[in-house]
């Protein structure tokens, strides 16, 4: 089994979800008492948040950067960013670790194709949904996205993702509002729903929509059991 290194505290609430999803994957393949090999680096998320409202993002690299360096030095030989924004950084960060790092996007891409869907809906931080970093993986797979086109969409998007689902705090009227803008989308001409924060899926479930759903957080865990036992 190849060793991984997960990048987490992005939150720790989806740092705790890949944790549980890597080693049910790695167990579901290879069963018995067999369970992922991988490190773990968690960051406090409010020095994280402080860089983000500063777009400093020059500052979040050197971090990520660090944390990279020490799973490295254990031994890791591929490295998970347990976060979807945080992959506006990821070439960058491949770049300078040395190390393969598995893209969060490209991985979401992959599956999109495999369903022959050509038009899909991203939800996510204001950074993943109106930045190219994320969307760009899925157009080089012949994949449209669209997000909310309403300001105020985005902004409760963004807003609820730190204040609430990065806590595990799940109200009813957050989850009515995710899906009424799910559905509006939908309306557009999505043929898929991207969760794509990794905390999402504590608010959209599969079977709360009419088109397919990309859990994000699972895809990406998935692509990390993969390379483990490739």
């Amino acid at each position: 089994m190849r060793k991984i290194g997960l990048i987490g505290g992005i939150s720790w609430v989806s740092t705790g979800d890949y944790y549980k999803l890597i080693n049910e994957g790695i167990n579901e393949k290879l069963g018995g008492l067999n369970f992922s090999e991988c490190l773990v680096y968690s960051f406090n998320y409010a020095d994280i948040k402080r860089n983000n409202d500063n777009n400093d993002w020059d500052s979040t690299f050197e971090m990520l950067l660090k944390g990279c360096e020490f799973l490295k030095s254990g031994g890791a030989e591929a490295i998970i960013l347990c976060a979807n924004t945080m992959h506006l950084i990821a070439d960058r960060l491949e770049e300078a670790i040395g190390l393969p790092l598995i893209h969060i996007a490209t991985a979401t891409a992959i599956e999109i194709q495999k369903q022959n869907i050509k038009k899909v809906a991203l939800l996510g931080t204001k950074f993943t949904m109106e930045l190219d970093f994320f969307k760009e993986k899925l157009k080089a797979k012949g994949v449209e996205t669209i997000i909310a086109e309403n300001q105020e969409d985005k902004d409760f998007i963004h807003y609820t993702i730190f204040e609430e689902l990065g806590r595990r705090l799940v109200t009813d009227e957050t989850k009515k509002r995710y899906l009424e803008i799910a559905n509006d989308l939908i309306s557009k001409g999505a043929e898929g729903i991207i969760l794509g924060c990794t905390e999402i899926p504590l608010v959209i479930k599969p079977e709360d929509v009419s088109v397919a759903v990309f859990d994000t957080a699972l895809i990406h865990s998935k692509a990390a059991v993969d390379f483990q036992l490739s």
